[in-house]
């Protein structure tokens, strides 16, 4: 059986990524493809019980090592769990986040650096995706998208830390220019569907041959 078709979407909050990606499912669900839709961190029960303690504001003492660790273990279970069985079906996993999250949170916004990666190459023991779609945005515009009572404890953070999220995918980007596909996020939501329903029609004719 080939191996299913790993797509995760990347950016900082406020960049309409949750959106896009119920969009992306239906458009490949008429498509005639299974899709397995999931989010970090979270995913699994264990996943989601970290979740709740990385996310919840009343944690602002929490070390970024400590985070840093936590975003692995969570990671860790949900490729075991979810991801690793999905693609090994055939299926297409679409993912809310993933390494390249915490490399640009913890490694460039924590200033925890490389190390960072290390660690998640670890935990996600060989299951890089074949496609990110990275939706960029300036940290003003994200954070004025999201109410400030609705914002967890990362999306608390002043905008110096998003400043420097917004430069560690920038440089992923120009690291994996193959991999990675930057999206102009300040484009309406009509206008980034068709950009990324493009974008799919290539991949899935490479990857299946239609």
């Amino acid at each position: 059986m080939r191996r299913g078709l790993f797509i995760t979407l990347e950016g900082s909050d406020g960049s309409g990524k949750s959106t896009q990606l119920k969009r992306m499912e239906s458009f490949l669900n008429e498509k005639g493809y299974k899709t397995v839709v999931t989010r970090e961190p979270g995913g699994t029960v264990i996943s989601e019980k970290i979740r709740e303690l990385l996310l919840d504001k009343n944690h602002s003492e929490m070390d970024g090592k400590t985070e840093t660790l936590l975003y692995a273990a969570a990671r860790a279970q949900h490729v075991a769990e979810i991801i690793e069985p999905a693609l090994e079906r055939g299926d297409i996993v679409i993912c809310d986040r993933f390494i390249d999250s915490s490399i640009v949170y913890q490694g460039y916004g924590r200033k925890l650096g490389r190390q960072v990666e290390t660690i998640n190459q670890f935990a996600i023991a060989g299951h890089m995706p074949d496609i990110t779609f990275l939706f960029k945005l300036s940290p003003e515009v994200g954070k004025s998208r999201i109410k400030t009572e609705n914002r967890d404890r990362l999306e608390s953070e002043q905008t110096g830390f998003y400043d420097e999220v917004l430069r560690g995918y920038i440089d992923l980007e120009k690291r994996y220019p193959d991999r990675i596909i930057g999206i102009d996020a300040s484009k309406g939501i009509g206008e980034v569907h068709a950009e990324i329903k493009e974008r799919l029609e290539w991949i899935l004719k490479e990857k299946y041959d239609v």
